[in-house]
């Protein structure tokens, strides 16, 4: 093999060791993460509508479990799943508050649910005092808006005497 060709392969096999890179190969550009659902729409209570609990009152001393009576004027006590003008059914909110009036009312210990349509509850509470607030919520457990919320009251769970 003469110089000259050692030189040129010599040559190009350092050249072909100098370009540059090609590039990856493309990859499609991550798809944006769906968008939260819109919040359903809220029902609208009948104008003076209010609920409140029956009993026990504010500042009670009982005894656990503790009856608790819902109560509520100028519109109906409806099912959870079943839609209907001026109506609704009871949550019971416990030692919280509800911040989010725009979507559905949790499902946990301090966020109780009578979908069913009950009216009252016998509710199992630790000894001390314990917060109770009533939330009126539409056929998807989602408060009206306006809200229907009741004032809260404050109760204290004593043990039982003993005989």
């Amino acid at each position: 093999m003469s110089l000259r060709l050692f030189l040129a392969v010599l040559s190009g096999l350092s050249l072909a060791g100098c370009e540059p890179p090609s590039p990856p190969p493309s990859v499609p550009a991550a798809a944006a993460p769906p968008a939260a659902p819109p919040a359903a729409p809220r029902s609208s209570p009948a104008s003076g509508a209010r609920v409140y609990l029956i009993s026990p009152a504010d500042g009670d001393s009982v005894t656990s479990p503790v009856t608790v009576r819902f109560g509520l004027d100028g519109a109906g006590v409806a099912p959870a799943g079943i839609q209907a003008p001026n109506t609704g059914h009871h949550h019971l909110l416990i030692d919280t508050e509800l911040t989010d009036f725009s979507r559905p009312i949790p499902a946990d210990a301090q966020h109780l649910h009578f979908g069913g349509g009950q009216t009252e509850a016998a509710v199992t509470l630790s000894p001390g005092p314990h917060r109770l607030q009533m939330v009126l919520g539409d056929h998807l457990h989602i408060p009206h808006d306006p809200p229907l919320v009741s004032d809260p009251i404050v109760i204290n769970v004593v043990e039982p005497a003993r005989q």
